[in-house]
């Protein structure tokens, strides 16, 4: 028996309403209408929506991307969609290295391709400098961020839009910082000087640089909430990426910095449950 398009679709909002719990005891809320499934999809960001060092150094490998890739170690919301049957087509738009001022371009070209649904995930190189006062001004990540929702708000496709928070960058540092190998390859590649900086010093100073870092990091998130909040048919994380404690296996060992694929596998899990297609 075939189903109408609105039959398929009321179905698949049924399915994205049917949810694990922590227990793993299924739950429902059939209150909750989820939108249409998209057609097109893109992801916008920095090297996490690109998944480096998730196949060899210094190379993206968009297959394992949290948000568009196709690997079903990572089950990605690309795939999770295509599971609640929507025939995608994705883009991704991410640039390793980019912050926040490059994300404006992003969203436009996101814009250009009609797509129905939009991930952004960017902070982490605004407070990743060679130096704390190098960092991205909030005010300054703020104004790239909402100009960035601006343009994605008033393309044509009038997407769905997930914002995921800037992860803890101070629990990427506690994980390694007693590892050897860890502390040669950052101090190696030069990675996220403004944290990783003197990993085994416990001197006040490069203490409270630390912390001033993740200060800057939890400003970012406030932004990107309230951006979200106030952008038409956006939904932010809630905190998931900030608030996931990645373990060792979650850390790409060709940087210690990056998620593996295990911990792309895991951002892929926390987003999805706060996405617009489950409740």
């Amino acid at each position: 028996m075939s189903l109408t398009r609105r039959a398929r679709r009321v179905l698949a909002a049924v399915v994205a309403a049917v949810v694990f719990t922590g227990s793993g005891v299924l739950t429902t809320n059939a209150a909750y209408a989820a939108p249409p499934l998209p057609a097109k999809m893109a992801a916008i960001g920095d090297s996490l929506s690109q998944a480096i060092m998730t196949c060899s150094s210094l190379v993206s490998c968009t297959s394992n991307s949290w948000s568009v890739g196709t690997s079903g170690s990572v089950a990605s919301h690309a795939a999770r969609l295509r599971g609640l049957g929507a025939s995608l087509t994705t883009y991704n738009n991410a640039v390793t290295s980019a912050k926040s001022t490059g994300l404006p371009a992003q969203a436009t070209k996101a814009a250009s391709q009609n797509v129905n649904y939009v991930t952004m995930q960017i902070g982490g190189n605004d407070a990743c400098t060679p130096t704390v006062a190098g960092m991205t001004p909030t005010a300054t990540f703020d104004a790239n961020v909402r100009a960035s929702l601006a343009t994605l708000a008033a393309s044509a496709s009038h997407p769905d839009i997930f914002v995921a928070s800037v992860p803890n960058l101070k629990r990427l540092w506690e994980v390694n910082r007693t590892s050897f190998s860890a502390r040669l390859t950052w101090a190696t590649l030069g990675l996220c000087k403004s944290m990783l900086a003197n990993p085994s010093s416990t001197s006040t100073a490069d203490m409270q640089r630390r912390d001033a870092v993740q200060r800057r990091v939890n400003e970012y998130n406030a932004v990107l909430a309230a951006a979200c909040t106030a952008t038409p048919k956006c939904r932010w994380d809630g905190g998931a990426v900030a608030n996931y404690s990645f373990s060792r296996a979650d850390i790409s060992t060709r940087d210690y910095f990056h998620p593996s694929v295990t911990g792309q596998a895991a951002l892929a899990r926390v987003t999805w449950a706060a996405s617009q297609w489950v409740r």
